[in-house]
């Protein structure tokens, strides 16, 4: 079921996508010929009026195929002036920025509407995630207050966020002092338990938890989150959705610059096998952590987008407001020579990421929790 899930997100991110670009389309007078979800060969399409809507065999993406992409494409007298590359600029590049905005509009939708019903996790000593299949698991519960840990203090009243910070270290350096029998191995159990006190419904708790060694961690956890959730309002939600993603966009285009120069930023790079996979395994034990991993995603598509590289749709804005500047239309020659440097920085990014996702694959995996 994870895979038809993180299959019916991605899906819904490429149909959203394109779904812009042909909606804006539509909307300026353009001429849309087929609307499909994934590349052909086509193994299902469907006519309605002058567009054709289709699913392709290649799950790789989507398009929107407007008349006259191409100015030197043969079209019939009766539609030409419905073409692309006979619109102005400003609608060429309005309906190329639709399929990245519904991208930021997805984000944005899901962030927001996750800190709404979930609200604003604060630092705090209290459970807000148990792991499913860790040691805590069926033990400590959300919201538990963890008083302490082998006698290590942990909550308090009237602590300062600072001394929360101090206390959370501390609990985690008691838990790792926990050793395995014999050489350490992923997933092996500590020879004794960590003695936990929590703060359950007002009661005081004692638990006897064996802490796991987890490889991709290199400690041994006990497989919880500290935090606490409060409410939010929406216009404060708003605040804190456009901040996170105004970060995340900062980061993504930062990593992506720093491939290219920093040996140890291409080993962090993912590709789209690596994202379908983290959101997966993320959909097996906590849904909401994983619809904020497709919002990453989502966001991360814009972003990577609105470079200015042919065929990414940055080039395509990119050259529209060249021909604006110049005041005269840029020969269709000069693009796509231009073009050959966007399909190798993308072919560069794919090989990377993919090359990386495979090793993680065969590997110690993508470390999701």
């Amino acid at each position: 079921m994870s895979y038809v899930l993180a299959f019916a997100g991605f899906a819904l991110l490429i149909i959203l996508h394109e779904f812009g670009h042909f909606a804006a389309a539509k909307a300026v007078g353009m001429r849309v010929e087929r609307f499909s979800l994934f590349f052909p060969p086509l193994i299902a399409k469907i006519r309605r009026g002058e567009t054709e809507y289709a699913i392709g065999a290649v799950p790789l993406g989507g398009y929107v195929k407007i008349t006259g992409m191409n100015p030197n494409e043969r079209i019939p007298p009766e539609i030409a002036h419905r073409a692309y590359f006979k619109q102005p600029v400003w609608k060429r590049v309005t309906v190329i920025f639709a399929g990245p905005f519904m991208n930021f509009l997805i984000a944005f939708a899901i962030i927001w509407a996750l800190l709404l019903s979930q609200g604003q996790i604060r630092n705090d000593l209290q459970v807000d995630v148990v792991d499913a299949g860790t040691p805590a698991a069926g033990q400590l519960q959300k919201g538990d207050k963890i008083v302490s840990i082998d006698g290590q203090p942990g909550y308090a009243p009237g602590l300062s966020a600072k001394e929360i910070t101090d206390r959370q270290v501390q609990l985690r350096r008691v838990v790792a002092r926990h050793k395995c029998a014999g050489s350490v191995a992923d997933g092996c159990s500590a020879t004794t338990p960590a003695t936990v006190v929590a703060l359950r419904d007002g009661k005081r708790v004692v638990l006897h938890i064996t802490p796991k060694y987890n490889a991709a961690a290199k400690a041994m956890l006990l497989g919880i989150g500290y935090g606490r959730q409060v409410d939010i309002a929406p216009p404060a939600a708003a605040r804190i959705a456009v901040t996170n993603m105004w970060q995340v966009t900062e980061a993504t285009v930062s990593g992506i610059v720093r491939v290219f120069y920093n040996p140890q930023a291409r080993k962090e790079v993912s590709g789209v096998v690596g994202s379908f996979e983290v959101t997966r395994q993320t959909i097996k034990f906590d849904e909401t952590r994983a619809l904020y991993i497709l919002a990453l995603i989502s966001l991360s598509l814009a972003v990577v987008n609105l470079f200015p590289f042919l065929p990414l749709d940055g080039g395509h804005i990119f050259w529209a407001l060249a021909e604006k500047v110049l005041r005269r239309p840029i020969p269709f020659s000069v693009m796509e020579r231009a073009s050959v440097v966007g399909f190798m920085l993308v072919a560069v990014l794919f090989v990377i990421g993919l090359t990386n996702d495979i090793g993680r694959l065969t590997g110690n995996g993508f470390n999701v929790r």
